[in-house]
């Protein structure tokens, strides 16, 4: 509540009325490294969103249904409110400030850190109030302790596993620009910089990219980069790939010095401070980034090394899961990520883990994003589920996989809403849809099985996974969300519903898949989903009579599927293991 005080105290300084503290770094990032992470200092709340609204006299943090259990403990005593978005009887943050604000109020945020989307839509909310905005960060002064970036260096992602060099891709960007009669286009998102350069780096725990801008013109491309980052190797190959390079903050200065040029910016992943910048003096044009939709399609190569990946990561999970079954009861919830952890770092191919793992026992799992505590974590006992949510980053690729675990008996209720959730996932995994259709058209299938027992799931059904770089990436995802980006051969998504009963239990399933072109006719082509990820479900946990025929032999020919890749890398007793958990279900 001290911090809450002196922010306001500082407000008053500057005559700010109300002040705006997102998620987020200059870049858009979902994940941020502790430098950026000013609402979580500020409010306590550490969930990966949120959006804090200070005035002059209250504070409060709208917060997901991802969250809701998690916020509503973290805020106690810090002085904020939590309100829960998405709901229908809670107002958004741009209706609270029109109904506080006053004519001539001000409201102030960190341009750098606020998108310049999220600006926009603020000043259409508030178009009929009289009030001013103030770029001005006020967290800074405050948080004197703040942490610093990252001092490690950058890796390069061979051609073995990216099939294009940089240079290809860097044209491939200038056939576009040349295409929409555009001068350049200047990229803020790091997961896209570091898909054009094939470079990556640890500047973002769990997120291989680099703090980094990019401006490519119909001609030339330039990194911006900061200093500690440009090490020889890293200049030679990037000057062997036509790419000039200049230091990081300068780009904000050539932003400002930029004249007479047609650009084209995503305002969701450019700060509200650098569009300005490049506003004055530009024609700028607005859309999702180029290189956002260029690496949303992986190419055959890429396809090939992902599935590669899942199985190394499915080696992994089949390892732990017995371990977990046979010695796991007992250790805690983060003493068991750990083993996750340990049992890939055994490939030779393992980077990093791909987020933090969310390992949770019994209530725990209806935390959606609840992260285990190093300090005070549950112990896994032999009853009940455990759900475990984790991935790893690879050469080879990206993983993301969800499985939840009978750890002993259950009870009607959890076999029924694991069903129930099985039946879910294989809905939308068989699902057979037209080309143009999008992630929205397709959500409500994966969610007709519970909603029938009116149950629901307060998150989206799916994301697209990046290729060695976010877990979480677009421009597509299964939704209620309305992103008109139809799905295509060759994006990469999850399908992931699930059961989250609070005191209760958390369930979800969650598989990678690619969309792929399965059939033409005379009312068009036809796109449906090729399974990624195979790791067993849980036999106990499944109620055969809930299924169809036809989700029977999906289920049993999944898991013949997934024995058989496995088998041959795990030693017997796992071998025997795998075998009895994929055992043909119903017949």
């Amino acid at each position: 509540m001290r911090v809450l005080h002196e922010l306001q105290g500082k407000m008053k300084e500057e005559n700010i009325d109300f002040y705006i503290v997102p998620t987020g770094d200059p870049h858009g990032s979902e994940y941020t490294p502790s430098t950026y992470k000013d609402r979580e200092w500020l409010t306590g709340f550490t969930g990966s969103a949120g959006t804090a609204l200070i005035t002059l006299e209250e504070g409060f943090v709208w917060i997901d249904g991802r969250y809701y259990i998690q916020g509503e403990k973290q805020l106690k005593g810090s002085g904020f409110q939590m309100k829960k978005a998405g709901l229908p009887e809670t107002e958004t943050l741009e209706e609270a400030i029109l109904r506080l604000a006053k004519p001539q109020d001000t409201i102030g945020f960190n341009g750098k850190l606020l998108m310049e989307s999220q600006l926009k839509s603020l000043k259409k909310s508030l178009n009929k109030r009289k009030v001013f905005y103030k770029d001005k960060d006020l967290i800074s002064p405050l948080w004197k302790d703040r942490p610093g970036l990252s001092k490690e260096g950058l890796f390069l992602l061979e051609l073995q596993y990216t099939k294009y060099s940089a240079s290809e891709k860097i044209k491939q960007v200038q056939d576009i620009l040349w295409e929409k009669n555009l001068d350049g286009t200047v990229i803020s998102s790091l997961d896209d910089i570091a898909w054009t350069c094939n470079l990556r780096g640890k500047d973002i725990p769990e997120n291989p990219v680099f703090y980094s801008f990019m401006v490519i013109t119909k001609r030339e491309a330039t990194l911006y980069l900061p200093v500690e980052k440009q090490e020889r190797e890293i200049l030679d190959y990037l000057r062997d790939q036509n790419i000039y390079v200049r230091d990081y903050d300068q780009m904000y200065l050539d932003g400002k010095n930029t004249r007479g040029s047609r650009l084209y910016l995503d305002p969701q992943k450019t700060s509200a401070t650098l569009y300005k910048n490049l506003e004055e003096g530009n024609e700028i044009h607005e859309g999702i980034n180029i290189t956002t939709n260029l690496k949303g399609i992986k190419n055959e190569l890429e396809i090939e090394n992902q599935k590669k990946a899942y199985i190394t990561d499915g080696i992994a999970l089949v390892k732990y899961f017995h371990w977990l079954k046979n010695h796991g009861i007992g250790t805690k919830e983060f003493d068991a990520q750990i083993q996750l952890t340990n049992f890939r770092k055994e490939s030779n191919l393992y980077i990093e883990d791909s987020f933090t793992p969310i390992s949770a026992y019994g209530s725990n799992g209806a935390m959606m994003h609840y992260s285990a505590d190093a300090n005070d974590s549950t112990r896994i006992e032999p009853k009940g589920f455990y759900l475990i949510d984790s991935g790893g980053h690879y050469f080879t690729g990206t993983t993301d996989i969800t499985r939840t675990l009978a750890m002993g008996p259950l009870t009607e209720e959890e076999i029924r809403d694991y069903t129930l959730t099985l039946k879910s996932h294989i809905a939308l995994a068989t699902t057979v849809f037209l080309e143009n259709t999008t992630g929205n058209e397709l959500d409500a299938i994966a969610r007709r099985p519970l909603w029938k027992y009116m149950m629901d799931y307060k998150c989206g059904t799916g994301h697209g996974v990046g290729y060695v770089l976010n877990v979480h990436e677009g421009p597509h995802n299964i939704s209620r969300n309305k992103i008109n980006v139809p799905l295509k051969p060759g994006m990469v998504v999850t399908i992931e519903p699930g059961v989250y009963k609070e005191d209760k239990y958390g369930i979800r399933l969650e598989n990678v898949y690619v969309v792929k072109e399965v059939g033409e006719s005379s009312d068009g082509k036809f796109y449906g989903f090729e399974v990624l990820s195979y790791v067993p479900l849980e036999p106990m946990a499944i109620d055969p009579s809930l299924l169809t025929s036809d989700e029977l032999d999906w289920l049993n020919e999944y898991h013949k599927i997934t024995y058989l890749s496995l088998k041959d890398y795990i030693n017997e007793e796992t071998k025997d293991w795998l075998k009895e958990v994929t055992k043909p279900i119903g017949d």
